[in-house]
């Protein structure tokens, strides 16, 4: 047995007015839509208007399927919830800088707020639930552009000596107090934190108006500075976009992925991509949104690690497949069909249709599926295949591949 799935895309402001209905292949809703989720998530749980074959024991929602057989959905009587979530992101305007806890973090954190009594809808709540949230995302479109993690103390060095011959006038007392901590040996550390402690905003200023002046477009610098000023112009005030200048700026290609794990500071800035996590909403915001950001609690947990950005690489069993597989629980595949048969593995996992018509086969039924169509095969189902000409995305826990 195979369900469909279908969603209403998520529809935050930086959503793309297009992203998702080109993906999807259906016309465009005439708003921004942000994010197209498959999953059990309270948030927005998947709907699940029919089954292949046709049953009589129909639900309105992937997650009243599992409430009601979690051992043939989800290979346990015990399970509660699909642990993995399943997005098709489309950014128009960067996302916030965010981080997310590791495991440990995330039931110690949890726990201390049940413990202090804090609301769970409170602005101030950090923690959601007890799970970590640890993501990768897949560029669909010709460029998915990300901050990621911090850049290499070099390069961190180079941007403080440039913008201190930038400030070379009235704007140097501002600009100053960032200077003098960048100069120390652990500068990022404590540069986030003197910037999100209420008392940097005319530092940020000045250094968001030499950012935009002529001098920063003929310095070594200068992309780093047009990163400053791109973001000041969604985020006008934030320390966020000064945080940015520390952090790597990447541009994903189709098939690139990158991973954010436990403790590394990212924010997506635009483009069109896959995104398979673990289904938690903790998400600790450093900057770039108006939301609430706990600067104790994010300085607690976030990785200060200065490095290259490195991208996740796909293992790939075949020619026409590769998998992403990060130390997370979960893995993502994608299968290019030319006509021969893929063999995959089994579920609980999510089928997601890029270009079809394809062939979907289990052990007792077999559905073509179409562009933009999505099914949940469940853990009954211990081997699929498909075929067709095409591309179809599986997400998984464990490995996805048979």
């Amino acid at each position: 047995m195979f369900i469909e799935l279908t969603n209403t895309p998520r529809d935050y402001a930086w959503g793309s007015l297009d992203g998702i209905a080109g993906f999807t292949g259906r016309p465009a809703g005439g708003g921004p839509e942000a994010e197209l989720w498959y999953g059990t998530h309270p948030g927005s749980p998947s709907r699940t208007p029919r089954t292949f074959p046709p049953t009589d024991a129909g639900h309105p929602t992937l997650r009243d399927w599992v409430a009601a057989e979690p051992g043939r959905l989800l290979g346990s009587p015990d399970a509660t919830e699909l642990p993995i979530l399943l997005k098709v992101l489309a950014a128009r305007t960067p996302l916030s800088l965010q981080v997310h806890p590791s495991p440990e973090q995330a039931e110690q954190g949890y726990a201390d707020e049940v413990a202090r009594g804090v609301a769970a809808d409170a602005f101030g709540r950090s923690y959601k639930d007890p799970y970590p949230k640890p993501e990768i995302i897949v560029a669909v479109s010709e460029r998915f552009e990300a901050l990621c993690g911090f850049r290499p103390a070099a390069e961190v060095a180079d941007f403080a000596a440039d913008l201190a011959e930038l400030s070379a006038g009235p704007a140097r007392a501002a600009v100053e107090p960032l200077l003098r901590l960048l100069a120390t040996p652990t500068a990022v550390e404590p540069v986030v934190d003197w910037l999100l402690s209420g008392g940097a905003a005319g530092c940020v200023a000045a250094v968001v108006a030499l950012a935009g002046g002529e001098p920063a477009t003929r310095s070594r610098s200068a992309a780093t500075f047009a990163t400053v000023t791109e973001l000041a112009q969604h985020y006008p005030g934030d320390p966020g976009v000064v945080i940015a200048a520390l952090m790597n700026r990447v541009v994903l290609r189709p098939g690139e992925c990158l991973y954010a794990p436990a403790g590394m500071l990212h924010a997506y800035l635009r483009g069109v991509g896959i995104e398979l996590m673990i289904a938690s909403d903790n998400v600790l915001r450093g900057g770039l949104t108006p939301k609430h950001v706990d600067t104790g609690e994010l300085l607690r947990i976030l990785s200060f690690d200065q490095a290259e950005p490195a991208l996740l690489a796909p293992r790939r069993p075949s020619g026409n497949v590769a998998v992403y597989a990060p130390p997370a629980g979960f893995a993502l595949t994608v299968v290019d069909l030319a006509g021969r048969p893929e063999r995959l593995g089994g579920g609980p996992a999510i089928l997601l249709v890029e270009r079809g018509p394809v062939e979907l086969t289990g052990a007792d039924v077999s559905v073509t599926l179409e562009r933009g169509q999505a099914v949940f095969v469940p853990a009954s189902e211990t081997a699929v295949s498909v075929g067709g000409t095409g591309r179809v995305w599986l997400a998984a826990t464990g490995d996805a591949t048979g």
